[in-house]
């Protein structure tokens, strides 16, 4: 994503936080530009019933809720740590200068929304009209060739938990469960140790 040193010199700090912590909430007003240096990040909503939705998981080098700065709207989603982070947080008005300044930036995160887009477009549809077995598939193949950057052919091993996949794919846990134990059968995922290879 963009280079820390980049980020230093226009001003970013570097937040600590714990595991389990909320960065922003859904609805809050967007203020501020943010990068993973290390740990992870769950982007989530809750239904009415308190079902959590991931609507995507962050990792190392990957920013997370940049659209709200562009449209300046409050945040369609809550932010909070899986792990022990730590985190560039760096002003808007910082953002946007870093940006103007140096074009490639601009292009990097114009690329990620471009590739985040695409995402939500294919697991919208999925959802919509997909079975549990398809859903997980593309959610899996999306992660090695969009997140991991593998080709087709390489074996990712699925840092997700089953619950994890669940609430990314809108399926219940035990649905998710079932679906793996056909795909192994099947041959399109292997399991070995509790982990999901594909």
């Amino acid at each position: 994503m963009i280079d820390p040193k980049l980020l230093i010199q226009f001003k970013a700090e570097i937040l600590e936080i714990e595991r389990g912590n909320i960065i922003f909430d859904y609805g809050s007003k967007a203020q501020f530009y943010y990068q993973i240096k290390t740990g992870e990040v769950k982007m989530n909503n809750f239904n009415r019933d308190g079902k959590e939705f991931i609507q995507g998981i962050f990792y190392p080098d990957q920013s997370f809720g940049e659209p709200p700065l562009f449209a300046d709207v409050g945040y369609p989603a809550g932010a909070e740590t899986i792990t022990d982070v730590e985190i560039f947080r760096l002003p808007k008005d910082d953002f946007f200068d870093l940006l103007k300044k140096h074009p490639e930036a601009h292009f990097k995160i114009s690329e990620v929304l471009a590739s985040r887009l695409y995402y939500k477009a294919i697991m919208a549809s999925e959802i919509s009209s997909q079975d549990p077995e398809h859903r997980i598939v593309r959610l899996l193949d999306y992660t090695k060739t969009h997140i991991h950057k593998l080709d087709p052919e390489d074996v990712l091993e699925v840092d997700f938990t089953r619950q994890q996949i669940a609430d990314l794919t809108g399926l219940r846990v035990e649905t998710v469960i079932r679906a793996c134990k056909a795909l192994e059968k099947k041959g399109e995922i292997q399991i070995k140790k509790r982990k999901i290879l594909r």
